[in-house]
This record gives C-alpha cells, structure tokens and sequence, in this order.
C-alpha cells in the first residue's frame, strides 16, 4: 500500500518540445509539460472541455528518452509522484511550483 500514497498516472499531449540539461555529474535532466483534458455537459447541456497543465521532470534513462523520441504535440502517459520545491527569485520572493517526477513512460499514437 505505501506504493499508492504518491503516485500520479497522466495521459496528456506535449505542449512544447522537452528541455533537456546535462547536468556536470553526468545525469541527464528532461522538463517538460502536458495538457490533460476533460469533458463534460454544462447546465445548458453545452460541451465544456477543461485543460490541465502538469510539469514533468524526468531524470537518467527516461529523460534520454524524452530527448530522443518525444517532442512537441506527442502523446504520452507518465507515472510517477508528486513533489513540490521552493526557491527564492532574485527579488528575494519565496516560490513554488509542484512538478511530477516521472517514473514510467509510455508513447502512445503514432
């Protein structure tokens, strides 16, 4: 059961082409985002699709992949955990964002 506290599983279509960083201790870093959609019948009984952009980090072998097979407007399904950080801007602000670290990874479509 511990396996199911942090785990995330997304099908969604590339925004953009992967960021690739190779970093100086030889790991390899891929970030990227994809858009998940959802539909559903308003109160008029309309057609309403709502958009969710998820931030992806994958590192090592999965992020030589991401560089080398996906890019952007692909469709792929991630599954990994959830993790927040923070930094501090150049103003001195405290930021946050929340990303999904990406365990697996499928290609799917063509």
């Amino acid at each position: 059961m511990n396996t199911l506290r942090n785990k995330v599983q997304l099908i969604g279509n590339l925004g953009n082409d992967p960021e690739i960083v190779n970093l100086e201790s030889g790991k390899t870093l891929a970030k990227f985002s994809i858009a998940t959609n959802e539909s559903y019948k308003n109160a008029q009984g309309e057609k309403v699709t709502d958009t969710q952009w998820h931030n992806i980090v994958a590192w090592g072998k999965t992020a030589q992949i991401v560089e080398k097979y996906i890019g952007k407007g692909k469709e792929v399904a991630i599954e990994g955990k959830l993790t927040t950080r923070s930094w501090e801007d150049k103003d001195g602000i405290k930021r946050y964002t929340t990303e999904v670290v990406c365990s697996e990874l499928l290609m799917l479509g063509k």
